[in-house]
């Protein structure tokens, strides 16, 4: 009943044990019928009912434990020992409840020693706020005190999984409970609920819900009698509210756009330079299911909802140039190339993944894959192919030689998908690759490789396009502009950033680990192209996936330094609706990643006789580093 991971608690030495509730039979009103069924009596209801009988035989057990920490005391009796820890709480004893718990507050040591705190039977009346503080908990027993409400920053409390709080006087609970997903276990017997805020319904790994002696509204009670507590959970989220969404993404300004007149520039001045990009991972319908997103309300998680959404998105940026990652085939097909055509003129390219060239046509209309989009006002396709990982590495004779490539990376069916496309006006080439790179955590040196590999054809593919009838010459790849969107799955420290920001990673980078994969891991992986991060001068976002298990960055829009420079990019999310939102896709977020955008402006040589200038030098065609947001801009952003 104790396993060994809730033993890790300190004793409540100094802390006064107050007499706690009566072991006697409760005659309090029962959650499921009018009252509490007296000894010997029967209840047609309760005895029909398999979950009733649960919520009472739980609601029995949570009734025997209302002695002064007795979790703590039946755990310690069961190793025959007191329980382990380094710290002993210490102090004069307190005389009043909220002396009692500023003893806790200040002694209670948060170096992770322990996970499980008991305060339960002691007769707290309330919590200090700082108890909230201590993240590492995973246990909080407040059974058969005097609390009356719980603080709304209990949520910060994000490791918890067991909650008791039962045989208190709770009247409500704070919503903010709902960010509590870890939670397993919630126990809240013998309190004053007359209903739970919808919000609890994020709670969807929740396994026990103890609601047994509450006075629960009609429709609550019907749902636990006939479905189950957990039933109860799924109502709630189902019927959670659309509420306010969060507020809009602002445009950053990276460069300011210098006024040039058609003789200064060489070339019309005009906005034919400029193209805005949109990178989005869109979550693909066969992977939007319950199972995987079970803190969101099936019908948030519908494509119909969610592709209303998306469509909105795209049109709110109005982009020239739209990479999608996980876009179903027939999806595709049947909606998304005719709907962005109408709206905004857009012609497409789009690969699924490797495995659909065995299924049928039937089967393969399910398989995701990468969709580019370009404004044919805008660009003219000159080229287009299909990079598939697995099938471009086994070209390698190096690799071929090496277990781990055919148990590791062949397994693999990521894919990339390159155009090249050309200005209408100025004939200027642009090489955009659309990426979806494998997301296990575990292979990063499949991801690794994977990137080698995208590198290597870029080169292949630019080599061919540096000069054309019509258009400049490029004196090197490194100076075509050049645009790699995608979701890599790799987060800043990864050695798929290090590659692409660097140019290069040794042959012992240790997200290779002991895998060997011939000339990588022996010579290392270089690249010719100079390449930064578009949202490198604002230091990436805060992230780009956010779900309740992970938060942080793994989609980019890189770009080639030598010839595009940034001059907007769209802002973090909105920083007060994420921190209520247990992850995305929500009713406001119809994927688990967002969207990057940003404006690149393709790089034109002057031919006039430029003046000495030796202060710094905002245009410097040669110069590999990210031009960074004046200081006025980048406060903007940060305190916005």
């Amino acid at each position: 009943m104790y396993p060994n991971s809730f033993m890790q608690y300190p004793a409540t030495a100094g802390i006064p044990h107050p007499k706690g509730p009566p072991n006697a039979p409760y005659t309090v009103f029962y959650g499921l019928s009018t009252a509490y069924p007296a000894q010997g009596s029967t209840d047609p209801t309760s005895a029909n009912s398999p979950h009733t009988a649960q919520q009472l035989m739980h609601a029995q057990l949570s009734r025997h434990t209302s002695s002064p920490h007795h979790h703590y005391h039946i755990s310690s009796s069961r190793t025959g020992s007191p329980m382990p820890y380094k710290k002993t709480l210490q102090g004069t004893p307190a005389k009043t409840d909220k002396s009692r718990m500023s003893i806790v507050d200040s002694t209670l040591s948060t170096e992770n020693e322990w996970s499980v705190l008991d305060l339960g039977g002691v007769g707290l009346k309330s919590i200090a706020s700082v108890l909230f503080s201590y993240h590492f908990l995973t246990a909080l027993y407040l059974n058969y005190n005097k609390l009356t409400t719980l603080a709304p920053c209990i949520s910060k409390l994000v490791h918890l999984r067991e909650l008791d709080a039962s045989g208190n006087q709770l009247t409500m609970m704070p919503r903010e409970m709902g960010l509590l997903f870890n939670l397993k276990s919630l126990l809240l017997f013998d309190n004053q609920l007359m209903t739970l805020p919808n919000e609890m319904g994020t709670l969807y790994q929740l396994e026990t819900l103890g609601l047994e002696g509450n006075p629960l509204r009609s429709d609550l009670k019907c749902i636990l009698m006939e479905q189950g507590a957990l039933a109860v959970i799924a109502s709630l989220r189902e019927n959670i509210a659309v509420g306010a969404p969060p507020s809009e993404r602002e445009w950053i300004t990276i460069q300011e756009e210098e006024e040039e007149t058609k003789e200064d520039s060489g070339t019309d001045s005009s906005p034919k330079d400029k193209f805005i990009v949109l990178c989005y991972n869109i979550l693909c319908e066969k992977y939007a299911t319950q199972k995987v997103y079970g803190y969101t309300p099936s019908w948030a998680l519908a494509w119909d909802y969610r592709k209303d959404i998306i469509m909105a998105e795209i049109a709110k940026w109005n982009p020239d140039i739209i990479c999608l990652q996980e876009v179903e085939m027939g999806l595709y097909e049947d909606t998304l190339r005719e709907e962005l055509r109408e709206m905004g003129n857009y012609e497409s390219v789009f690969y699924p993944k490797s495995r659909a060239k065995t299924m049928s046509q039937k089967e393969k209309r399910s398989v995701d894959g990468c969709a580019t989009f370009y404004r044919v006002s805008k660009f003219s396709l000159v080229e287009d192919c299909l990079l598939e990982f697995n099938c471009t590495a086994l070209q390698r004779q190096d690799f071929k030689k090496t277990e781990d490539f055919y148990n590791r990376v062949m397994t693999k069916d990521n894919i990339s998908v390159m155009t090249v496309l050309q200005t209408k006006k100025t004939f200027e080439r642009v090489l955009v690759a659309n990426s979806h790179i494998h997301w296990d955590p575990s292979f990063a040196d499949v991801k690794l490789v994977q990137v080698g590999i995208l590198m290597e054809e870029l080169k292949r593919i630019a080599s061919k396009h540096l000069s054309a009838d019509k258009g400049p010459t490029y004196a090197s790849v490194s100076k075509l502009p050049t645009v790699i969107c995608g979701d890599f799955n790799s987060e800043s420290g990864s050695g798929v950033y290090e590659l692409l920001s660097k140019g290069s990673i040794q042959q012992d980078h240790c997200d290779f680990g002991e895998y060997k994969y011939g000339h990588y891991t022996t010579q290392g992986v270089s690249h010719a192209f100079s390449l930064k991060s578009a949202y490198h001068p604002i230091g990436e976002l805060p992230f780009t996936n956010y779900t309740p298990q992970f938060k942080g960055v793994l989609d980019y829009i890189w770009h080639s330094s030598n010839a595009l420079d940034v001059m907007a990019l769209v802002g973090k999310v909105d920083h007060v609706y994420a921190a209520k939102t247990v992850g995305f896709p929500d009713a406001h977020f119809p994927s688990d990643h967002i969207p990057l955008i940003a404006e690149l402006k393709i790089r034109v040589v002057s031919h006039k006789t430029m003046k000495p200038n030796f202060g710094p030098q905002k245009h410097h065609s040669n110069s590999h580093r990210p031009l960074m947001a004046p200081f006025s801009v980048m406060y903007r952003y940060i305190h916005r």
